[in-house]
Formats: structure tokens, sequence, C-alpha cells
């Protein structure tokens, strides 16, 4: 039997409105600790992630821990997008232990997750192999995560990947929500994120708008 292709985009890609995206302990005593990527880099990735969310009207939670006793405040890159949100402060390493936070999940009502946050080993892959226990389609931001070694890191990474999440990162997490080029409403919103926080490609779209004014949208 012939398989015939067609023009429609596949099943795994994700879109504005089927997930919800969980930031999780971007927090100073948690990135103090984190040395599997810079903090510089992290909180790029995190600035990211966050803008590209609110910008596409992503639903999202934002989650703390001990945010008043001990971890300090969640990045201002990340709430500066989210001026309204609330934060959830747990106590819980595993935010999917968090009642306040599994009732906004469900709250939300949506089967696909991403998660991003520090650290990747603890606090990430507690949530992710809750969640996929509970048969959520999980995916996770590994360039908006980090831990207290590389090797920390890449071992959650490993695992998270052998229990059925799916990686991702910060810029394809931008790209994917757009997609198209041709979706002009998001196109100025989406290169300018990218000229802000997509490191080398942004500086190819600011260079290319620059100096010959071009466009990836025709």
């Amino acid at each position: 039997m012939t398989i015939k292709a067609t023009p429609t985009p596949g099943k795994s890609l994700i879109t504005p409105t089927d997930h919800t995206l969980v930031m999780i302990d971007f927090q100073s005593q948690m990135a103090f600790a984190t040395k599997s990527i810079s903090t510089e880099l992290l909180r790029n990735n995190a600035a990211l992630v966050a803008n590209a969310a609110a910008g596409f009207k992503v639903s999202t939670i934002l989650t703390t821990v001990a945010v008043d006793s001990f971890s300090g405040p969640m990045f201002s890159e990340i709430t500066d997008a989210f001026p309204d949100q609330a934060l959830l402060d747990r106590t819980s390493m595993n935010t999917w232990e968090d009642a306040a936070v599994i009732d906004e999940v469900n709250r939300i009502g949506k089967e696909r997750i991403i998660f991003a946050g520090l650290w990747t080993s603890v606090c990430i892959v507690g949530p992710v192999a809750s969640a996929i226990d509970q048969g959520f389609d999980v995916y996770f931001i590994s360039d908006a995560c980090g831990d207290i070694s590389e090797e920390a890191h890449e071992r959650a990474v490993e695992r998270m990947i052998q229990l059925g999440a799916k990686p991702m990162t910060s810029l394809q997490y931008l790209l994917e929500l757009q997609r198209d080029w041709a979706r002009t409403e998001t196109y100025d919103m989406t290169t300018g994120f990218a000229k802000k926080w997509g490191g080398a490609y942004g500086l190819g779209i600011t260079y290319a708008k620059t100096m010959f004014n071009a466009s990836e949208a025709h």
C-alpha cells in the first residue's frame, strides 16, 4: 500500500492551545547552585520561554518553593511576562504532589504538559514522572532547565526520555508555536522575541532586516 503525504502537521507538534506550560522554581537560591548551564543563558532561555508563552496566550502555571523563607523570588524575566499572575508556592519538591498546582492543572484541562525549571534531577523529573504515570503527554524544555552539575542534568534528561517525555529547546518552543511565517498576526512578535533572546539566530534576523529589509514571511 502506498502512503500518501498531505500538507498537515504532525500530531506531536505543539500549538498555543494544546498544552499547559509549567515553569518551576526559577529562583535565586536554586540558580546559585546551578552549574550545568550559565546563569546568564538560563535567564535568557527562561525569558524566551515565558515571553513566547505569554505572547501566544499559552495556559501557564508559575510555581515556586519557599519563596519567602528560603529560595527567593522567581526570575523577573518570567514574572514580567505574566504581571498579573499569582505564583503557586509549595513545600513539596515534586510539583505534582502539590494540591494547588494539581487543581490548576485540572482547571485548565489540557492533556499535554510542558515543563521547565530548576533543578532538572529533582523539580523536573518528579512532575514529569508523575504526570506520565497519570497518562499525560509530557514534554520538557531542556535548555530552560539546569542542575548542580552537567552529570546531574544529563542523567535526569536521559531518565525522562526513557520514561517517555519529549525534550525540546527554548528557541524550538517559540518557533513551533509560530510554525508558519505566513501567520502575520504573530510574525513581528515572534521575530521580536528571537531578536532579543534568540542568540545568533536573532542577530541574523536583525542583520537581514537592517541590511536588506528581508523577511521570512511572503
